[in-house]
């Protein structure tokens, strides 16, 4: 089942194309890396799954829904989770898990039941009533990634998740993306570290606006020559020719 499924996909600002015709495929509880330097286009495109910004042309749908016409429903089958702003550092732990959990929709049974679920899966039982700017970096983001799919969703989009987060973390981090996509929920990531390209089921990389490969990290590193998803990223990011 493709549960994101873009056909020439088209986003311009003025006389400038930010997302120029990509088209391609993800399939149900696969974990796909969105990859591209700075000014790729990665956001824009994005945004538009969402359901945040009408592209200018081209079609998709996202979780069955189309982007210009059932942009709220988009909203109500997706989690979203960004470096930049995940959680209210001045509300308690258990509070973002009650906040969010009641944005998404969920009965006050399910917000007492899922608060003591999280706070044990995440091994946060001490911190409950922690502030959020008091927990370490790599225990926001992880609590940071669980309230983006409090709600079961059908697709959760990470923008950059573990930026800035130590490499154990990330690891762990990466687990608890692991355990998503084994329960059916399609994981669509950026990410700056090519590591964990390696980590996806397939991979694209943008440059210019444009999706210039597509495939398993296996296939990419055979097709490019190279010995790790650093070295395709960066024969591939040196044709680029516009910035951030």
């Amino acid at each position: 089942m493709h549960v994101i499924e873009t056909d020439k996909l088209t986003k311009r600002f003025g006389n400038f194309t930010a997302v120029d015709r990509i088209s391609f495929r993800v399939e149900s509880g696969e974990i796909f890396g969105f990859l591209g330097a700075n000014g790729a286009g990665k956001t824009t495109a994005m945004r538009m799954l969402c359901g945040l910004s009408v592209p200018t042309s081209g079609k998709a749908t996202v979780a069955g829904y189309d982007v210009y016409k059932k942009s709220e429903q988009i909203k109500k089958h997706i989690g979203y989770m960004s470096q930049k702003f995940s959680l209210y550092g001045d509300l308690k732990v258990w509070e973002n898990i009650r906040l969010f959990g009641g944005i998404y929709g969920l009965s006050s049974k399910q917000l007492v039941d899922k608060t003591d679920e999280l706070l044990h899966t995440l091994h946060l039982e001490n911190e409950r009533d922690t502030l959020v700017d008091s927990l370490p970096l790599g225990w926001k983001q992880k609590l940071a990634f669980s309230v983006a799919i409090i709600h079961e969703p059908t697709i959760v989009f990470l923008d950059e998740p573990t930026g800035g987060v130590d490499p154990v973390t990330r690891r762990q981090f990466w687990e608890l993306i692991y355990d998503a996509s084994a329960r059916g929920i399609t994981v669509f990531v950026t990410t700056h570290y090519m590591d964990e390209a390696e980590y996806c089921n397939r991979v694209s990389i943008m440059v210019d606006g444009r999706i210039e490969a597509l495939d398993k990290p296996s296939v990419l590193k055979e097709v490019y020559h190279a010995e790790n998803m650093n070295e395709v990223f960066q024969s591939l990011a040196r044709k680029a020719t516009r910035g951030e």
